[in-house]
This record gives structure tokens, C-alpha cells and sequence, in this order.
């Protein structure tokens, strides 16, 4: 008899264990859910200055392939252009960054949130690096500009080296799908989470 309760007593426990793993594993993930909830702001300004800063270039960059850096007051706007095209680099890898910290620094501990954390940290980490290597060659064109500007020799129908390896990066582009979204969405549906808990 007694060995008959004990067993009962085992199964209780590890049913108590196991409710309470998956009490503790929809906590983890409404705290990973609501640090998503509050960064879609930042996501979506970083996605809309990613997609303003890449049609500006292409365009851009497009022209000066065709038709040369120009000379004189030409290459003082390309020289600008440069500037301002570097500059939106900063900015919308800034509001990554932001996103990207905030997801960085959700201590998981499941399997499943942690899941759900990496493909989204991989995405955040490739676009930063992109318009790190974009803002890299606006520098170095608009340094070119400069120079161009100052060279006698220069007839204007060239263009910076930067301008050329940038516009083979801006062809190659695809528009980043919404991984926070999925993120946010997979939590939702595994852990059945209402929009009143986040």
C-alpha cells in the first residue's frame, strides 16, 4: 500500500515539475514577446530608412555609373550626396542596433525562445554589417569626390572605385523580411499570447 502511494506521490511531483517547466517557459516567453512588442517601432523606422537610404543610392549611384562623377559643382554634390547617404547608414543601423540589444539581452533559457531569438539576432547582425560596408564606400567616394574636385587632371567622366563596388552591393540587395514580425508572431502562436499580455 505504501508503495502504491509513493508512486502516486512520484507522479504528482512530476506532474507538478512539468506544469510547473511550462509555467515558467510562457513566462520566458511573454518577457521575450513584450521586448519585441516595444522594439517594433524601432524595427520599422530601421526598415523604412534601409528601404528611403537603398532607392536614393541605386538612383544615384545609377546616374554616375552612366554618365561619370561630373566636374566642379558636380562633384561638390556627389561629395554631399555621399555625406548624406552615409549619414541614413548611421541611422538606420542605430535603430538596429537598438532592436538588436534589446533581443540580445533577454536572458532564455528555453529552447524554443531561444529559437525563435537567433534567426532574428542573424538578420539584425547581416544588415548592420551591410550598411557598415555601405557607409564604408560612401566615405571613400565622397573622399574621392574631393579629390577629383581638386585634380586638374581629372576630365569627369570616371568615378570613384567605391561607387562602383557599391552600386554591385546595392544591385545584389533583397529587401529583409520582417523577422521581428516572425519572431512575435511564432511566440503568439506557440504560446497562445493576447495582445492584452504584451
Amino acid at each position: 500500500m505504501k508503495i502504491c502511494n509513493s508512486g502516486n506521490c512520484l507522479l504528482l511531483v512530476a506532474a507538478a515539475l512539468c506544469a510547473g517547466c511550462g509555467k515558467q517557459e510562457r513566462i520566458e516567453a511573454v518577457q521575450f514577446a513584450k521586448v519585441l512588442t516595444e522594439k517594433k517601432s524601432n524595427f520599422a523606422a530601421a526598415d523604412a530608412l534601409e528601404k528611403d537610404l537603398v532607392s536614393s543610392a541605386r538612383a544615384w549611384c545609377g546616374g554616375i555609373t552612366a554618365n561619370g562623377a561630373g566636374r566642379g559643382v558636380e562633384l561638390d554634390q556627389n561629395a554631399a550626396v555621399a555625406a548624406e547617404l552615409a549619414k541614413s547608414t548611421v541611422a538606420a543601423s542605430t535603430q538596429l542596433s537598438q532592436v538588436r540589444q534589446a533581443v540580445d539581452g533577454q536572458v532564455l533559457k528555453e529552447e524554443y525562445t531561444r529559437s525563435v531569438r537567433n534567426p532574428l539576432i542573424t538578420q539584425l547582425t547581416r544588415r548592420q554589417r551591410l550598411l557598415q560596408d555601405m557607409r564604408a564606400l560612401l566615405e571613400q567616394s565622397g573622399t574621392q569626390f574631393v579629390e577629383y574636385r581638386q585634380s586638374r587632371a581629372y576630365a569627369g567622366d570616371t568615378y570613384p572605385d567605391g561607387i562602383g563596388r557599391l552600386d554591385v552591393l546595392l544591385r545584389a540587395y533583397k529587401a529583409p523580411e520582417d523577422a521581428l514580425g516572425a519572431a512575435l508572431g511564432a511566440l503568439k502562436a506557440k504560446y497562445s499570447l493576447s495582445d492584452s499580455e504584451l
